[in-house]
């Protein structure tokens, strides 16, 4: 069980679908007040009044683009209210990038590692700050079984949020603050659907439920954990990613994005 109470706030980024959302649901069943952030205010609408339905949690809806300064500085301006504290940050937003890396645009890589790694990073400053303060608190960033494979930038995007929570964590747990790098693999969420991947290239038993990835996350930030790998089947492979060729673990190449006709 996680220590919450019906007291605790937790803030949720990407929270209208996949594993915010799933976020959402079971912080609220353990009596969280939930601040729900993503771009769409009406599937945020939505996904607040079926929590409040299901679980008689309250939820407020901040929609919010966290590629943009703007955005991100009024998810900041809520995180820093001393008024109504938040107890659990949940930097859960993130984007996958379908082609390779020299075949996007540079604005859309720029764009993509802002959200992973500045974003995460600024919310995580801006939550401290009242964590410290109360001398408790709890960060859970979603990062991924990539973090540990050498494939493209998406991976070093999660190896940086890896290697933040992990110095946050040993810098901040003696003080009450836990931090934990949540990293699942392959979970059936809308993400590889927006991305516009061909989710059938992966093996059925790679698959994780969001409701798993969820539980065993928040149940390991609980005990004060650095990371954690949901699965026994992906703690094989980030145990074999220290130890195997790089060639190996880096997977099969890429076609150019022209021999694939665009896209």
């Amino acid at each position: 069980m996680t220590q919450t109470t019906s007291r605790t706030t937790a803030l949720v980024t990407g929270a209208s679908a996949g594993l915010g959302a799933e976020f959402a649901r079971q912080l609220a069943a353990e009596g969280c007040h939930l601040v729900l952030v993503a771009r769409n205010r009406s599937r945020l609408e939505e996904a607040a009044a079926e929590l409040e339905r299901r679980y008689g949690a309250t939820a407020e809806v901040l929609p919010a683009d966290l590629t943009d300064d703007s955005a991100v500085a009024a998810v900041v301006e809520r995180l820093s209210d001393p008024q109504r504290p938040v107890g659990i940050l949940v930097n859960n937003a993130g984007i996958g990038l379908l082609h390779n890396f020299e075949d996007n645009p540079v604005e859309e890589e720029k764009r993509h590692l802002k959200l992973h790694a500045e974003t995460a990073l600024v919310l995580s400053h801006a939550a401290l700050k009242g964590m410290l303060d109360r001398g408790e608190g709890r960060i859970i960033n979603v990062a991924s079984i990539a973090a540990f494979l050498p494939r493209g930038t998406y991976s070093a995007a999660k190896a940086w949020l890896l290697s933040f929570s992990r110095w946050a964590n040993l810098a901040y747990r003696t003080r009450g603050i836990k931090v934990t790098a949540v990293c699942p693999g392959f979970t059936h969420t809308e993400f590889h659907d927006r991305m516009g991947m061909d989710k059938s290239v992966a093996p059925k038993w790679t698959w994780l439920a969001a409701e798993r990835v969820v539980r065993e996350g928040l149940a390991d930030n609980a005990k004060g954990k650095a990371v954690s790998i949901p699965s026994k089947r992906y703690k094989v492979v980030a145990a074999l990613a220290r130890i195997a060729p790089p060639r190996l673990m880096a997977g099969p190449p890429r076609k150019p994005q022209q021999e694939r006709g665009g896209a």
